[in-house]
């Protein structure tokens, strides 16, 4: 079986379970991943956000963007300026 057909057949369950282990390091069970197994757990975990269409701040490693502030401290609005 190819890597792309295990993420075909990859289930929410065994997902959630890799993107935790790589979050945390280890498995449910306790036992710490090697270095591969992370780096092929988060290879996976990353296919199947996009083949399953993960919304984007959903996914591994999504930062959201920051508000500008004004003097105030209140969040300014974003303007788009007219490039004509």
């Amino acid at each position: 079986m190819t890597f792309a057909a295990m993420i075909e057949k990859m289930t929410p369950d065994i997902y959630a379970a890799l993107k935790r282990g790589v979050e945390l390091g280890k498995w449910p069970n306790g036992q710490s991943l090697t270095a591969e197994q992370r780096e092929i757990s988060m290879e996976a975990v990353l296919r199947y956000e996009v083949q399953n269409n993960i919304p984007e701040t959903e996914r591994v490693g999504y930062i959201a963007p920051k508000k500008k502030k004004t003097a105030a401290g209140e969040a300014e609005p974003v303007r788009i300026l007219d490039q004509h």
